[in-house]
């Protein structure tokens, strides 16, 4: 750990310890220690070889969905699902601050459900989960499991429709619902905790304009667009960070 990180998290402490309403927005960074990838780094989803003959981003589509249900699927399995991770540190370092009293909300875009593995209760899933999924035709709902255990396309035992992640894929909307209670939760807070993401993929990225309060951190590997309007910018794993911050605090 270099001194540098050590007094950025010390200062990252002392602003979490003088806000009324903390609120954490989380990306796919935040999991990267979990064994999950990223999406845009070097070693990131869309740099690796997907096996087929369309991008990635297109196999994440409404239109592939559609489509191409069974290259969807094949992708969506093997990419997309991580059943053996385990939240991390920095995962269970949120979850305590909630329990304590100090972290008003998560609103994630991640869709691995490792908030709330973690024991976070008020976690907002702007992206949706993998571990819900429903059937397109009578509207019966599986979990996780159903969808590791099926081959090919998943269908509907009660009905044979085709059973789809309950996750937004890029050309559909988002929840309207979800969007409020995402917006709600950023524009009340007086402390803004953006961690693990890059804040290039819109509307998620959007959320951080309603924020109005005192202090903006952000933590994140690399820089962002909005690191000049930030009280702190700290460029490292969030991991890291709460492992300082969980030694210092114990």
């Amino acid at each position: 750990m270099t001194n540098n990180l050590q007094e950025q998290s010390l200062q990252l402490a002392s602003i979490i310890k003088g806000s009324k309403r903390l609120v954490a927005l989380t990306g796919a960074g935040i999991s990267v220690p979990s064994g999950i990838p990223d999406f845009r780094s070097a070693t990131g989803l869309y740099r690796m070889e997907n096996g087929g003959a369309f991008s990635a981003e297109f196999m994440l589509s409404h239109t592939c969905f559609c489509r191409y249900p069974e290259e969807f699927f094949r992708f969506y399995r093997q990419k997309m699902l991580y059943p053996d991770a385990k939240p991390n540190v920095a995962h269970r370092w949120l979850a305590r601050l909630e329990a304590a009293g100090i972290l008003s909300a998560i609103v994630t875009q991640n869709i691995d459900g490792l908030h709330t593995a973690a024991g976070s209760r008020n976690v907002i899933e702007f992206h949706g989960s993998v571990h819900r999924n429903y059937c397109t035709a009578c509207g019966a709902r599986y979990g996780l499991d159903f969808i590791l255990t099926t081959d090919g396309i998943a269908r509907c035992p009660q009905c044979g429709g085709i059973v789809r992640p309950d996750v937004v894929l890029y050309e559909e909307a988002l929840d309207d619902g979800v969007v409020r209670r995402s917006v709600d939760a950023v524009a009340s807070a007086d402390t803004l905790l953006v961690i693990g993401t890059s804040l290039i993929v819109y509307p998620a990225a959007g959320l951080i304009e309603y924020f109005g309060g005192r202090n903006l951190v952000l933590i994140n590997k690399g820089e962002t667009a909005f690191d000049r309007k930030a009280r702190l910018v700290i460029n490292a794993d969030v991991a890291s960070v709460a492992e300082i911050l969980n030694e210092k605090f114990k």
